[in-house]
């Protein structure tokens, strides 16, 4: 198994869809995946999934559900400005370093 990357967007990030059958719509992030490179967002990349009945779904039939989608094909949309954005590290109190946005300058992660 290969080792895990680091991902430029968190869980609870809105972000918008690069490319796909998903092209330009957004949503949030509700899992990431560091170990497979890929984020599950909220309501983007529904699959169908055809199960047989068993005890936890007694009536069986077909699920939707949203699938992983590749890191890359995401990217963050500014709390701020609401723009699409790559990020950068901007330097906050105490030294530490945090995501900010490109375009506005305005930092991203707010508990650090």
């Amino acid at each position: 198994m290969s080792e895990a990357q680091k991902l430029h967007v968190k869980k609870g990030d809105k972000v918008v869809v690069l490319s796909g059958k998903d092209k330009g719509k957004q949503g949030k992030i509700v899992e990431a995946l560091p170990k497979k490179g890929k984020v599950v967002v909220e309501g983007i990349n529904k699959v169908k999934r055809h199960t047989k009945p068993s005890q936890k779904a007694p009536q069986g039939g077909i699920l939707v559900k949203e699938a992983p989608l590749a890191s890359a094909k995401v990217m963050l949309v500014c709390p701020a400005c609401s723009k699409p954005t790559r990020i950068k590290k901007a330097q906050v109190a105490g030294g530490a370093f945090a995501r900010a946005c490109k375009h506005c300058g305005e930092v991203i992660d707010k508990d650090k």
